[in-house]
C-alpha cells in the first residue's frame, strides 16, 4: 500500500491517502524516467573523463610538464 500525505496548511491537519492507480503508474513512469537520465548523465560524465586525461596524455606527450598541464586546464 502506498500513501501520500496530504496537509491542510490552514489547519495543520495531515491526512494519509492512498495513492491512486495512476499515481502509482505515475510515479513507476518518473522512476523509470530517471534511471534512464540518470544512466546518461553518468556516461556523460564517463566520457568527459576519457576526454580530459586523453588531452592531458597528448600535453604530456608535447613535453609538457605536469604543473603546465594543470595551469592550462
Amino acid at each position: 500500500m502506498a500513501i501520500k500525505l496530504v496537509v491542510n496548511c490552514a489547519t495543520g491537519a495531515v491526512e494519509e491517502v492512498e495513492l491512486t492507480a495512476q499515481e502509482l503508474a505515475q510515479r513507476d513512469q518518473d522512476a523509470a524516467a530517471y534511471a534512464a537520465q540518470k544512466a546518461i548523465d553518468d556516461a556523460a560524465k564517463v566520457e568527459a573523463e576519457a576526454q580530459k586525461v586523453s588531452g592531458k596524455a597528448k600535453l604530456k606527450a608535447l613535453g609538457l610538464t605536469d604543473d603546465e598541464i594543470g595551469a592550462l586546464l
